[in-house]
């Protein structure tokens, strides 16, 4: 669907692209939305989020050669919008059903792409 539309792209590390594969290949055998699904879903979504908002808000800085503490100022808001993000992700897994879980499983397979050579 997303190859369809227009959209943008943000690079994320090789062990975190075969880590989401993995994970969205062992939760989807399991099909169940239990704690240790929750949990391991949890944690993949926060590294991709921070892999996204590093390349999103602080990479322009970074080619920009902006100044340490323009990058500073930029860590400290960028890890409150994670905080946030943090909380609203918690609470919306907790609350996950198996069909929601195979849901988030195809968007994270749909979003996941490997090199282009």
């Amino acid at each position: 669907m997303l190859k369809q539309n227009s959209h943008i792209v943000a690079p994320i590390p090789d062990e975190l692209r075969t880590r989401a594969l993995y994970t969205v290949e062992e939760l989807r055998g399991r099909g169940k939305a239990d704690k240790e699904a929750v949990d391991t879903l949890y944690n993949l979504i926060i590294d991709m989020t921070d892999a996204g908002l590093d390349f999103f808000f602080l990479e322009p800085l970074r080619r920009l050669k902006a100044s340490n503490m323009m990058l500073g100022m930029a860590k400290v808001g960028i890890s409150s919008m994670l905080k946030g993000s943090k909380m609203i992700i918690h609470k919306v897994l907790k609350k996950l059903d198996d069909r929601s879980l195979a849901a988030i499983l195809d968007f994270i397979e749909e979003i996941i792409h490997e090199p282009e050579n």
